[in-house]
């Protein structure tokens, strides 16, 4: 081999590897990586846990201009919590985190979504004041009353169904025929309550959307059962952030409002929804959401028996934390 020969494969040697990475010494991605980045398209379904589940290219959100990545594994869930999760990127749709995402739980307050959309398509026009007295309190302080006159008025389980129906919920189910009136042994799944998240960013009528995201954006901190319902989502993430809290199995009020809450569970036992077991007697505690324009976040707990509200919070809020960093 000739020294000209020589020193012309050496030179291709060098930049070789920076060639087949596409990327240049200064870190920037060269031209044809980035054209083949916009143009190569990705096929995965937004369920695709392959999709959720490894680390894979980035997604970019365009109001932000950051991007969105799957995490490379699932976040810890605490010792003795029985969690399910989804993260999806609004912009693109894609689940970019999820575990036991269609694994169900009784919804507790979460189902107050379902009650307030379901009224708003079935009454058009101006919502008359007495209603208009229902709905907001009980989407923004979670008010159990207005949540129990406005399910009754609208047929009990009947909302359900017919939020099933419309959203393509496949896990969501009324409560038990037993427990008719018992709103919060609904039964929903992670993976469902983000379609209904994503229901109403894109598919709901504007009026229907605005209301109650709007509402869900100045939710108080104390809910009108006196507990602090500001923990996972609005204690984790920066704001703004549009959330529904849900938590049942700790008694019925806190002896300090918004503060510490002694635990008192509920032993009901687990039944049966169409062979997918839903468990009625440990605690529950679920944090829900729309973070900024970017991500919604589901993440639904069963809590130990006996755990108490406080712990339970902490709980949450670690694992609603843990999980935005793995994927922001």
């Amino acid at each position: 081999m000739t020294r000209s020969r020589t020193a012309a494969v050496l030179a291709v040697a060098a930049v070789l590897p920076a060639f087949l990475t596409g990327c240049a010494a200064g870190g920037d991605v060269t031209a044809p990586a980035r054209a083949a980045s916009r143009t190569t398209p990705d096929t995965r379904s937004s369920d695709d846990p392959a999709a959720a589940g490894a680390s894979g290219p980035a997604t970019r959100d365009a109001s932000a201009g950051r991007p969105v990545r799957s995490p490379a594994k699932p976040v810890r869930v605490p010792a003795g919590v029985t969690a399910g999760y989804a993260v999806v990127d609004v912009t693109t749709g894609k689940t970019v985190a999820q575990k036991q995402a269609h694994h169900r739980f009784r919804s507790a307050s979460v189902v107050k979504i379902l009650i307030a959309t379901d009224y708003l398509e079935r009454h058009k026009g101006k919502i008359p004041a007495r209603d208009m007295a229902l709905l907001t309190p009980m989407l923004r302080g979670s008010d159990d009353d207005a949540a129990t006159a406005l399910w009754r008025r609208g047929g009990q389980g009947e909302i359900v169904r017919r939020m099933a129906r419309r959203i393509g919920l496949t896990e969501t189910a009324p409560p038990p025929a037993a427990k008719p009136g018992f709103w919060g042994y609904t039964a929903i799944s992670a993976a469902d309550i983000a379609l209904v998240y994503r229901y109403l960013l894109r598919r709901a009528e504007p009026r229907v959307r605005d209301f109650v995201l709007g509402n869900l954006r100045k939710a108080s901190q104390c809910a009108r059962d006196g507990f602090d319902q500001f923990f996972g989502i609005p204690r984790a993430v920066p704001r703004p952030w549009a959330i529904k809290q849900g938590w049942s199995g700790y008694g019925a009020v806190p002896p300090v409002k918004c503060t510490r809450a002694k635990a008192t569970s509920y032993r009901i036992g687990a039944i049966t929804i169409s062979g997918n077991p839903v468990d009625f007697g440990r605690p529950v505690l679920h944090t829900t959401g729309v973070i900024g324009d970017r991500l919604i976040m589901v993440v639904l707990t069963l809590q130990p028996s006996g755990a108490s509200f406080t712990q339970s919070a902490q709980r949450v809020t670690k694992l609603a934390r843990d999980l935005y960093l793995s994927v922001a």
